[in-house]
């Protein structure tokens, strides 16, 4: 990290001008942890923010003390910040989302007529993109309200990050596509005349329809599309127009990975995503990033000395010399032990044991040939270490070589996307222990992505 750019995300939050923040990525990389926490933060810091997450998991309600989350904001109680600052949060309703654009855009019986259609059930409840596409349609009708200083956006968890950007030109191809025009013919030609182009124009197409999804079905489709025909229009302007407020200046896009390969792969493509679209990228969030407190001792001496441990070439076995294999497991620049204390002990095991219990915090563990070092110097000159301890120890040490590998090989990842993209700042998690469930935890991620580095 040191020749990267640190993310610092407290000037973002605090700045007035920065008005929405969409947290994007692939699934699975922590990004409505990421919304939570930040919007936890901007609201002790004194705004007024509302999270809106679209993950179906409802982690979110749970981790803010709320039963459940719906289409409606609702106010978390704990907030601790001063100045006015309140955090509100809501879950995504796809369908509900979608009855309130039909609601307000069309009058009462045609409105009523949509809702009730098969065909419209179907598409609001499950179509390909219609998530994304409302999450958009959300957005727009949240910043239009003017209620809150800030809005954070936990995108839907897509098997692509892109989709979120991609689902407004996909239902906008879609309303504009040959088969909702053909469908839509009928209804605008009126009357008989239309009746006469549906059974003419079309009888070939919708035969083949009729057989291959049901005659009822393509009825229904027809209905829907005749009685959407006037909202169209409006889909594409909202949709456009929403897609203009991610390119303002007051929305921050920030781009949620973890420190494994398909994640960063996928991160990498958002971030030239974003650059082609000219819409403001503030930095990525590396979240779950590995570390340890004795990153000094090596995954090779770490096993080196759980080797010496396994062969019994660490503990004296009398008179303070050696014995087993090899007459000494120090390295050259190792000094001479002291003499050995009198008396039988087995301390040096178990101090190690003890030492090495938390391998992301094994300070006292600082290298492989001091460890043998010490165990020589302080070992009982005729008892033997307790081979439980030996095996603890050296079954720790092994997890710490193994520890150290997973974070050369994170090492090796984050460089690869940094020397790709060394203008993009980056802020890094650490890893915890267990799952964020409460506002404490929130607040404990908050802190971290305030940070911006590890510890």
């Amino acid at each position: 990290m040191d020749s990267v750019s640190v993310l610092d995300l407290d000037p973002l939050i605090d700045d007035p001008a920065t008005r929405i923040i969409v947290c994007c990525g692939a699934g699975g990389v922590g990004k409505t942890t990421t919304a939570a926490a930040l919007g936890v933060r901007a609201a002790e810091r004194g705004r007024r923010v509302v999270v809106l997450t679209i993950d179906p998991a409802r982690r979110l309600a749970q981790s803010m003390g709320i039963d459940s989350l719906d289409n409606v904001p609702r106010k978390v109680d704990g907030i601790k910040g001063s100045d006015g600052g309140e955090l509100h949060a809501m879950m995504l309703d796809m369908k509900r989302t979608f009855d309130e654009i039909v609601e307000a855009h069309a009058d009462a019986d045609r409105a009523r007529a949509i809702l009730e259609n098969p065909f419209y059930q179907s598409l609001s409840a499950g179509f390909a993109g219609t998530q994304e596409y409302m999450a958009m349609e959300k957005l727009g009708q949240l910043r239009a309200k003017d209620e809150w200083d800030l809005i954070v956006v936990d995108t839907p968890p897509s098997r692509s990050a892109l989709d979120f950007l991609d689902a407004p030109k996909r239902l906008g191809s879609f309303l504009d596509g040959t088969f909702i025009k053909l469908l839509m013919a009928p209804a605008k030609v009126g009357g008989r005349a239309g009746m006469k182009f549906l059974n003419v124009g079309m009888s070939m197409m919708t035969g083949t329809l009729g057989k291959l999804l049901g005659g009822q079905f393509l009825k229904d489709v027809q209905t829907f599309v005749a009685a959407m025909d006037t909202m169209f229009g409006g889909f594409r302007t909202r949709a456009d127009a929403t897609y203009r407020l991610l390119q303002a200046p007051g929305t921050a896009f920030l781009v949620v990975a973890t420190p494994e390969r398909d994640a960063l792969r996928e991160a990498a493509y958002f971030v030239e995503r974003l650059a082609a679209e000219e819409m403001p990228l503030a930095g990525i969030v590396l979240n779950r990033v590995h570390g340890s407190g004795a990153a000094r001792l090596s995954a090779e001496r770490a096993r080196a000395a759980a080797e010496n441990l396994d062969e019994g070439r660490i503990v004296d076995q009398g008179a303070g010399k050696p014995t087993g294999r090899g007459s000494r497991a120090t390295s050259p620049e190792t000094p001479e032990p002291s003499d050995p204390p009198a008396g039988p002990t087995a301390e040096p095991a178990a101090h190690l044991a003890t030492a090495a219990v938390d391998v992301t915090d094994v300070s006292t563990v600082t290298d492989a040939n001091a460890v043998t070092a010490r165990s020589e110097s302080e070992a009982a000159p005729t008892a033997e270490a307790d081979p439980d301890v030996q095996q603890l120890t050296a079954g720790l040490l092994r997890l710490h070589a193994e520890r150290m590998q997973v974070l050369a090989r994170e090492q090796r990842t984050r460089d690869r996307f940094t020397a790709l993209h060394p203008e993009v700042a980056v802020a890094e998690v650490a890893a915890l222990p267990g799952d964020v469930h409460d506002l404490d935890g929130l607040r404990a991620i908050g802190e971290r992505l305030a940070v911006g580095r590890m510890p």
